[in-house]
């Protein structure tokens, strides 16, 4: 099983940089909060960072433009977003809105912590 976190925002240099300025300069219009929680000016918090590293689990990260290309089947889900990658099929676990409630790395390592064990008791892990 993998866990895929999927950002509301495009891969590439340009990007980042304009992210980068949009999170700096008008952070509550920023469309991707699981990037504005979890990264810093330059680079990724580290609680969160540790957070992911210390999970049973395989963790990818997407940009919105490669999960779009990598799961077009998937292209109408509303991001960001965290999906379960098991047996070649691809399955939404937190939606957007749920990701865009958190305010901070904590609110969403909680989240994400919540929605694991109740995924692991449904399952008898």
């Amino acid at each position: 099983m993998k866990l895929l976190f999927v950002y509301n925002a495009d891969s590439g240099i340009l990007s980042s940089l304009k992210d980068t300025v949009h999170k700096a300069v008008s952070p509550n219009t920023y469309q991707c909060n699981l990037c504005k929680v979890t990264f810093g000016t330059t680079s990724m918090k580290e609680s969160w960072k540790s957070f992911v590293e210390s999970l049973p689990y395989d963790v990818e990260f997407l940009h919105r433009d490669e999960f779009q290309e990598q799961y077009p089947e998937k292209n109408d889900e509303p991001l960001p977003a965290l999906f379960i990658i098991e047996d070649e099929s691809i399955e939404s676990a937190i939606s957007a809105e749920t990701i865009n409630k958190a305010h901070s790395v904590t609110d969403l390592i909680t989240t994400v912590s919540s929605f694991l064990e109740r995924m692991n008791k449904d399952k008898n892990i």
